[in-house]
């Protein structure tokens, strides 16, 4: 279950940026590794970090704060650093955002793993306080989902999203289209650093490459498997495909069947993940909930050719 919260946060952080805005990011696992870093800085015994990291300043160095603070301070770093980067890359539009994006986390990553005397580089940075109780990462769950609502439905997530369908009617109605973009770009930063402490408080370690590739595909699927342009597409996408994944760990650690155990070969999670994704974008490219929201049942007027629509979605003389 904190898996499955924690998967939570990191695809709602990724939808308030790519639902809202239609540019994929490949990135945004780099905020959640600074959130990771932060927690690791500000919750570690001093002389523990003073081992692994002995280049922190010294006020860092005996720094320690709860868990829940050292989540807020991750968040709030990931959110300046969003900022930062953003104020240059959300001027991008297309395949050149989502390339500089990628070039964003690799830059990160490569930080990260070459900083020895404050990152400890690729060692793993142990003594993390581990925290096991299901409800503080319930808690943030809900508050991110909470937060990714609140900015889809202000004025700046409606004006993202009519840059996102329409970008030169936007534009020629006073959008500003970067600025809209960089506010969507901090605030699902700021979400994904918070889950990214979480994320090192759950295990009690960080790597860099804990925040790499592996966790990019494996967020960015969820996404697409539920809708990217859905908040409960993203929610029900995690569900899906945690399930799918815990079934398959299961599977792969062997199950016994009479006096011998059936076991599935390793890599066997990212070949199904893999499959999946392509099956959804074969059979239903915006994903299962494609840009509606869940209400226990799918508005008439958000399916093509639904009564009282034309094709194009626009009302016709059978519907006032």
């Amino acid at each position: 279950m904190i898996d499955i919260f924690l998967q939570v946060i990191f695809v709602v952080g990724l939808y308030t940026f790519i639902g809202n805005s239609g540019v994929i990011s490949f990135g945004h696992v780099a905020f959640a590794c600074l959130g990771g870093y932060v927690a690791a800085w500000t919750t570690i015994k001093p002389m523990m970090k003073g081992i692994a990291m002995p280049g922190l300043p010294d006020w860092l160095m005996q720094l320690e704060i709860p868990f829940w603070a050292a989540a807020i301070a991750g968040g709030g770093f990931a959110a300046f650093w969003a900022l930062f980067f953003g104020a240059v890359l959300m001027r991008l539009s297309g395949i050149a955002a989502s390339i500089a994006t990628f070039a964003m986390l690799a830059m990160v990553n490569s930080i990260y793993s070459n900083w020895d005397s404050v990152t400890a580089a690729t060692s793993s940075v142990v003594g993390i306080p581990i925290v096991r109780t299901v409800w503080p990462y319930l808690v943030a769950a809900v508050l991110a989902v909470f937060a990714a609502w609140a900015f889809s439905i202000s004025r700046h997530g409606l004006a993202l999203r009519a840059a996102r369908d329409e970008p030169t009617a936007a534009a020629a109605s006073g959008v500003d289209i970067p600025r809209v973009r960089l506010v969507a770009f901090v605030l699902s930063g700021a979400i994904m650093g918070a889950g990214g402490a979480l994320y090192a408080h759950s295990i009690g370690l960080v790597t860099p490459d804990t925040f790499y590739l592996g966790l990019t595909f494996t967020t960015l699927s969820m996404l697409v498997v539920g809708g990217m342009g859905s908040l409960s597409g993203a929610v029900i996408g995690v569900l899906i495909l945690s399930s799918l994944i815990q079934l398959l760990r299961w599977l792969e650690a062997g199950v016994a069947v009479g006096e011998t155990t059936f076991a599935l070969p390793g890599g066997v999670q990212e070949i199904a993940l893999g499959v999946v994704m392509i099956l959804i974008l074969m059979f239903r490219p915006a994903g299962i909930m494609g840009n509606s929201e869940w209400t226990g049942r799918l508005s008439r007027s958000s399916k093509p050719g639904a009564p009282g629509t034309d094709s194009k979605n626009q009302p016709t003389g059978d519907q006032p």
